[in-house]
């Protein structure tokens, strides 16, 4: 379960609450008892996306953008 602090408490324990998050620790950050936050822990950093790197994997129909058959429209608007 995630530990809970109101915005104040966060203000002014936030190196702590960055210890225990930096130790795999959830911490949500409320007002009012609300939850409006929530500090997690970076795992890992996304790779760099490539562009082209998809190249001659997707496949795109000639006929993408044609009209839907009435029968699946009719289903659409159920």
């Amino acid at each position: 379960m995630a530990l809970q602090v109101n915005v104040h408490e966060a203000k002014t324990h936030l190196s702590k609450l960055l210890a225990r998050v930096s130790a795999g620790e959830v911490v949500i950050i409320a007002r009012a008892g609300k939850p409006i936050a929530r500090l997690v822990p970076i795992t890992e950093r996304p790779q760099k996306r490539v562009p082209g790197s998809a190249k001659g994997k997707v496949f795109i129909s000639p006929d993408f953008d044609a009209p839907l058959p009435e029968s699946v429209l009719e289903a659409l608007e159920k």
